[in-house]
Parts: C-alpha cells; sequence; structure tokens
C-alpha cells in the first residue's frame, strides 16, 4: 500500500476503534513475541467467524486515548521485523501468519499495521497449542461454541475429496504413479495388468478414485504428489516425522507421496531380531522385533483417518522397546477390543474419499480387519498386544511393542498356541497391570491361566509349570506367615538380637514380587507385631530404634 492508503486504513481502524477484528497497542521495542502470536490467533479466529476478508493488529496507537503515539517495536531492522512473519508460522497450528507489515510514517509517529488472514473455513488457529478469541476488547481462551462453530463449518464434507485448485498432473510423482498402478493391479486380479499399464495417467487416477471430474484431488496429492507439490495443500500440514528418542537421537520429516514415504518411514526403524527359548526347547527362536506389514498397516490407518484439518503432522516415534504412532483426531468408530474380538467394521470415516482411493491401491482394509491382524501378528511372535491411547483430546496414539514385557506371558503364548484371541488380549492387560472386567478375571481364573487376588494377578502355577516358569511363580506366590516367622526365629537362635533393618534386610527378598515397597514394610510390622502378642520376641529397645530378642 501506499503512504496515503495505509493513513486511510489507518484513520477508518481509528474511526472505528477496538472490536473484535481490531487491536491497537503502543508495543515497546520487546514486546512479547508469545503475545503478538496470541492475538494473532484471536484475530484470524475472530475474522473468520465474523465473515471479515482481514483483521488488524496495530502497533503505535494508544487504546485509551486513540491518538498515535509511535512505537519501536523492531525499529531500524527490516529483517528482524519481517521474520517475525516466520516466528509466527512456526509458533501456530495450522501453519500460518500475516499477509504483510506494514511500516507507516505517521506525523506522530512510526506506526506498524499487521494484516491478519481469516482461519480457514473449518480449521481453528492455535498458538503454540492454545486457541484464542476476543471478547469485547480483551483477548480471551477460544470456547468451545466458537470452536464448534468454526470447525462445523465444513461438517458433512470430507477434506479429502475436494479438489486442489491449480493442480496439474505434472504436480504427481512419476514413481508414485507407478506404484500405485501395481498397487491397483494386484488389488484388482481381475483386470488384464497390460490393460491397466495400457491407461492414460487420467484415466487410471479415475479408476483409483483419486479425482473428481477430472481435478485433482487433496487425496491424490498426499498419496501421489511430488514433495514439493505439499504447498498445494496450504496451510495445513502433509507430514510425517520420524523420531528416535533414548540413548540415541534423530528424526526426519516425510511430505508426499506417502504411498512411497510410508515405506522409507518403516525403514528408518531399527528391526533387529528378537532371541527367545521356548520351553522345554534347547534351540533359541528367532522372531522380528517388529512386523513390517503390521506397522506399515499402522502408518496407513495414521494416513488414511488423520484429521487433516487440525494441521498436524503424524509423528511415528521409534523408542528402545517399542513404536509409538500418533495423528491428530479420534478414533475411527467405537473402540479398538470392538475390532480385535467382535470383526467390527465401521459404518462410516472422516475421509472417506481418501479411505476408498488407499483401498484401491491396496494401502489399508476398509473392514477394520487390519487392527485384528497388527494383534495376531504380536501374539504369533509371543509379543504383548498393541495399545491404543485415546485419552488425549485432540489424538489417538497407537503402541506397537518390540520387547517382552512379562516372560511368562511370551512362554504362555509359546506354549498355549490355541489360546483364543480374547484370551490373549485379557492376559495382556492382567501383563501390564491394566484394569480387566471382573466376568473376565473369573473366566481366566477358572481355566487356571491366572491367580491371586486384584490388582496382583499373576500367572498360577499350573501355567507356571507348563511354560518352565516354577521359578518366576514362586517369587509371586505368598508364603505362610509361620515360614516367615520361623526365619526370624532362626536369625535371633543365632545372633542373640536384630534391628528393624536387620529384619528388613532378612525377610526384603523373600516376600512376594506382587507386593509393593509399602505393601512389604506393612507386612514385616504386622509379622513382628504377632510374634510379640505370641510372647515369642520382644524389643529390648525403643520405639525409633527397636532391639528385638527372643523371650
Amino acid at each position: 500500500m501506499t503512504p496515503a492508503e495505509l493513513a486511510d486504513v489507518l484513520d477508518r481502524l481509528i474511526a472505528g476503534w477496538e472490536n473484535e477484528v481490531v487491536e491497537f497497542k503502543v508495543a515497546s521495542r520487546d514486546y512479547n513475541t508469545d503475545k503478538v502470536g496470541e492475538y494473532f490467533s484471536a484475530l484470524s479466529n475472530e475474522a473468520n467467524l465474523r465473515g471479515a476478508d482481514t483483521a488488524w493488529l496495530v502497533f503505535g496507537v494508544e487504546d485509551k486515548s486513540r491518538r498515535v503515539v509511535g512505537t519501536d517495536y523492531r525499529a531500524n531492522n527490516p529483517e528482524r521485523l519481517q521474520s517475525l512473519k516466520t516466528q509466527i508460522t512456526q509458533g501456530t497450528e495450522p501453519s500460518a501468519s500475516v499477509r504483510d507489515i506494514h511500516e507507516f510514517v505517521h506525523a506522530d509517529g512510526r506506526v506498524l499495521l499487521f494484516e491478519i488472514p481469516p482461519a480457514p473455513r473449518g480449521i481453528p488457529i492455535a498458538w503454540k497449542g492454545h486457541y484464542y478469541a476476543r471478547s469485547g476488547e480483551s483477548r480471551v481462551p477460544l470456547g468451545l461454541d466458537k470452536l464448534d462453530t468454526i470447525r462445523n463449518q465444513t461438517l458433512g464434507s470430507d477434506w479429502s475429496a475436494a479438489v486442489v485448485p491449480n493442480a496439474r498432473l505434472d504436480h504427481l510423482d512419476t514413481d508414485a504413479l507407478e506404484t500405485a498402478r501395481a498397487a491397483f493391479a494386484a488389488r484388482h486380479a481381475r483386470i488384464d495388468s497390460d490393460e491397466i499399464a495400457a491407461w492414460s495417467t487420467q484415466t487410471f487416477l479415475e479408476r483409483a478414485k483419486l479425482t473428481v471430474d477430472g481435478g485433482i484431488t487433496r487425496a491424490a496429492i498426499l498419496l501421489l504428489g511430488k514433495e514439493e507439490s505439499a504447498h498445494l495443500l496450504s496451510p495445513l500440514l502433509a507430514e510425517i516425522t520420524w523420531r528416535l528418542v533414548g540413548e540415541e537421537r534423530a528424526y526426519e520429516h516425510f511430505g508426499p507421496p506417502f504411498i512411497l514415504t510410508s515405506t522409507k518411514v518403516y525403514e528408518r526403524i531399527r528391526n533387529v531380531q528378537i532371541r527367545m527359548l521356548q520351553p522345554g526347547a534347547l534351540i533359541q527362536t528367532e522372531v522380528e522385533k517388529y512386523d513390517r506389514r503390521s506397522v506399515l498397516e499402522a502408518i496407513h490407518n495414521c494416513i488414511a483417518h488423520a484429521d487433516y484439518t487440525r494441521g498436524a503432522r503424524i509423528v511415528v516415534t521409534e523408542r528402545i522397546d517399542r513404536i509409538d504412532l500418533e495423528n491428530a483426531g479420534s478414533f475411527v468408530e467405537g473402540a479398538p477390543t470392538d475390532y480385535v474380538v467382535a470383526d467390527r467394521t465401521p459404518m462410516s470415516y472422516r475421509n472417506p474419499f481418501l479411505v476408498s482411493a488407499m483401498t484401491e491401491l491396496n494401502m489399508i482394509d476398509r473392514m477394520g480387519y487390519g487392527i485384528q491382524q497388527i494383534h495376531r501378528s504380536q501374539a504369533r511372535r509371543f509379543l504383548p498386544l498393541p495399545d491404543y491411547d485415546l485419552s488425549q483430546p485432540n489424538g489417538v496414539k497407537l503402541t506397537i511393542y518390540g520387547a517382552v514385557i512379562d516372560q511368562n506371558y511370551s512362554e504362555l503364548l509359546m506354549a498355549r498356541t490355541d489360546l483364543p484371541l480374547g484370551d490373549i488380549l485379557a492376559l495382556d492387560r492382567v501383563q501390564k497391570k491394566f484394569p480387566v472386567p471382573k466376568e473376565t478375571l473369573r473366566r481366566l481364573r477358572r481355566a487356571h491361566l491366572i491367580e491371586g487376588r486384584m490388582p496382583h494377578v499373576h500367572v498360577s502355577a499350573m501355567v507356571a509349570a507348563a511354560t518352565a516358569t516354577k521359578a518366576d511363580y514362586i517369587r509371586q506366590r505368598p508364603q505362610d506367615d509361620a515360614h516367615y516367622a520361623k526365619l526370624v526365629i532362626d536369625y535371633l537362635e543365632k545372633f542373640g538380637h536384630a534391628s528393624r533393618h536387620e529384619i528388613n534386610t532378612l525377610l526384603w527378598d523373600k516376600l512376594s514380587d506382587a507386593l509393593d515397597d509399602q505393601q512389604k514394610r506393612h507386612k514385616i510390622t504386622n509379622l513382628l507385631t504377632k510374634l510379640r502378642s505370641e510372647g515369642a520376641i520382644y524389643n529390648a529397645g525403643s520405639k525409633q530404634k527397636p532391639r528385638w530378642e527372643l523371650v
């Protein structure tokens, strides 16, 4: 804008004064960047709600007197001033920034006008994970009513089915197209592969359900687009991030085409062989730490069901003993166990167009069998079953284990390959100390698969004998009080006296491993009290420093 145009804009804003889409600040040289980000979120969201083309944040105007006083915010440093755009982009979700920063020299001082675009339709803007709005002249958290209003703007529409303006066939990756054709041919074996190879790119995309009336959709860009074509989906983030955490740390970001980069993410994961000794065997059995098909199924599910309107990436975190896969949105439908033991088929999807295309390209199973397949793969390799964390407000986390948690559980699966998946699922929850329904516990107990009282349920003696874990069973099973009493009496007969610390040392490792430290201390206290009341021992010391001797 010219100086005259900026003067007109400033006069108009001052005349209308502060409202939900205009904010005035004096702003010192070191005005807090987080506050700028919060105002950006608030003004952008309000512009969306009120149908405004632009919101304004103005520095250099006093909000009470309505007069220009000037601002020295990032003065005499144009590069630092313009770098604010990048800082806002990095802190917003989805990534967004000001259209422009207008610097205007008014007669009464320097004025900055930040031109802020409205939040995209259906997508509220957050600053560092928090959504903001305006209430009159105040900046406040974005209320649930306003949040729902923005998100419901696209209710009933399919984000993935939208045609991308200006997208062309040359925005698609040739290697991804070749892979997609091969995958399509594998799924549709009834169609001659030579016929599929002869189709034009446009015809193939139509048959693979990736275009709408010839237009290239967001689903097509996600699955087949060149890496540099991801900008066509801006301001939304089309990205999978692999992270390695632990003693070594690393990360890498992967953009489209997801039909290829999903495999590259899997290849970053360190998939070594695990050695296990089956009961009664002399030679160890080797299994893969992670099943390739299961991990790819999990990654593809994240791609298919992510809520892309949240502007959040898919994150695959590799730890020493497990992989965590996280995506924005809620679980597809129902509960994960419905798909494991009840053969449930989802009735609807968040991204039905994308799900349909990925099914055509043989990337996912649309009947809900993928979750069951991952569980069966873990059971076949004698490893803990996957966990779904649905407690996160804005996302879903799937954990796939690559190490043994409870040796008894793994050896049980080796010995009892006939166990139904429902029982394995229940025993997996027992080994992880997760809540288990009482009815299920009674069934497992009747089958002699568990014993002990909740919450200290453990592998039963029968199973321990069958799986060569008798020593583990003995450590878990509590002994009779008479056994522990005899140990104390024998100690006092040999050494004459004992402090509480010495008695703790004597009994601690002999108590059941099912007891925690506090329960072990209570157990020893109760034992000493019982021996004293029976007249077997007495305290020759003090309450603070007991000295136990035989009567």
